[in-house]
């Protein structure tokens, strides 16, 4: 009974330890496989999630390069060889522009002196006294005058009232325009006279009472010397008088003389020649700022519009070296591409100091099949004993 209670107890030992066993075995091999499978899921899902990124951020690429590109177009627009171009003749027309309106200004200043003679030349006679002869004098008229332009010439008188000028009465002025002195041998020299002219003056008649009245109201001006018993008369000697044009046809002296039966007294003898404008000169003279701003206008007009076109004119003759050469009208049959002769690859001087042995090159990428190279003159029955090198690992 005891040999078959311990022979039992074996039994259930054993079947014990058989069933401890299993789960140990089992213990044993799960932790690899757990690893293999976690490592397999995890590969899977970074695939996945790369796939999602990568065209993402291609996407964001050429959104980036698209904004970059649309962010520089203005830029290329304003640096482009046609903006440059631009730029330059922009740059030339406003110097060229600036310039003519500066030579224009000038030209209508020059026009304007040249043009328009003085307004009014005045000068002083210093009457020469002698006996026997009447008070006269001469003076200068320095090239003054313009021809065919009509002047108007006054003598100024400037007499005291005294007792002898008012006894004096009515008394003539002859006034004479000169020309250049000839000089002849034979003779004296001898001015040539272009025109006279005599006129009569006479200093205002005032009564005894109305002198006496005017003296005595006036007597204060007198005493501090703001006043004097003095006269100043003016007398027009010539109106509209026109010269001709040329040579020795302009006086260049007037010379007056005055005839009186009494002796005289001058404080101060003048003449004022005064230029009676018309037509454009009358225009040029009243009217200056407009005058100068149309001729200008008119003046830099033309002078653009000949600098235009001379410039036109030399770029028809003289092309510009930048432009590209014109293309020729290619002929439709004809091929666009050239046509080159073909080789003989059976020439042995093509293959000249190449190697005779044929070999296989690996290769990389979508090619799986590897390059084949079998020397010239070879048969592929002759090329089985090619050798056959390994792929070289990735």
């Amino acid at each position: 009974m005891s040999s078959q209670a311990s022979h039992s107890r074996q039994l259930r030992l054993s079947a014990a330890n058989d069933v401890s066993a299993k789960p140990s075995l089992s213990t044993h091999i799960s932790p690899s496989s757990r690893r293999e499978g976690c490592e397999v899921s995890d590969t899977s899902d970074a695939d996945g999630l790369m796939d999602i990124i990568l065209p993402l951020l291609d996407r964001g690429r050429e959104v980036a390069e698209q904004v970059y590109q649309a962010s520089l177009g203005p830029l290329r627009v304003l640096t482009s060889k046609s903006a440059q171009k631009a730029y330059l003749g922009t740059f030339l027309f406003t110097i060229a522009s600036l310039g003519l309106l500066a030579i224009s200004s000038t030209a209508y200043g020059l026009f304007y002196w040249k043009y328009l003679p003085d307004v009014s030349v005045e000068r002083v006679i210093y009457l020469q006294f002698s006996n026997g002869s009447h008070p006269h004098g001469t003076t200068s008229l320095s090239n003054a005058l313009t021809s065919f332009q009509p002047y108007d010439i006054t003598l100024h008188l400037h007499l005291p009232r005294t007792p002898a000028n008012l006894g004096a009465g009515n008394f003539m002025l002859a006034l004479t325009l000169l020309g250049p002195t000839i000089t002849n041998p034979s003779t004296n020299a001898k001015s040539f006279t272009y025109v006279e002219s005599r006129r009569s003056a006479i200093l205002t008649y005032n009564s005894r009472m109305v002198d006496t009245a005017s003296t005595l109201s006036g007597l204060p001006w007198y005493v501090l010397g703001w006043k004097t018993e003095s006269e100043v008369l003016k007398v027009p000697m010539f109106e509209g008088v026109i010269f001709k044009r040329g040579k020795g046809e302009l006086p260049e002296r007037v010379e007056l003389v005055v005839e009186a039966d009494e002796k005289m007294q001058f404080y101060e003898v003048g003449v004022k020649v005064v230029a009676r404008f018309g037509g454009l000169r009358w225009i040029m003279y009243h009217y200056r700022i407009l005058s100068f701003l149309i001729f200008t206008a008119v003046f830099w007009t033309s002078s653009m519009t000949s600098t235009l076109l001379a410039w036109l004119l030399l770029a028809s003759y003289y092309p510009s070296p930048s432009q590209p050469p014109k293309k020729e009208e290619q002929d439709p049959t004809s091929p666009l591409i050239k046509s080159e002769p073909e080789e003989d690859t059976n020439d042995p001087s093509l293959t000249e100091g190449l190697s005779d042995t044929s070999r296989t090159f690996p290769t990389i990428g979508r090619y799986p099949k590897p390059l084949h190279f079998t020397a010239a003159g070879r048969s592929d029955a002759n090329a089985t004993d090619v050798k056959q090198e390994e792929d070289l690992p990735l």
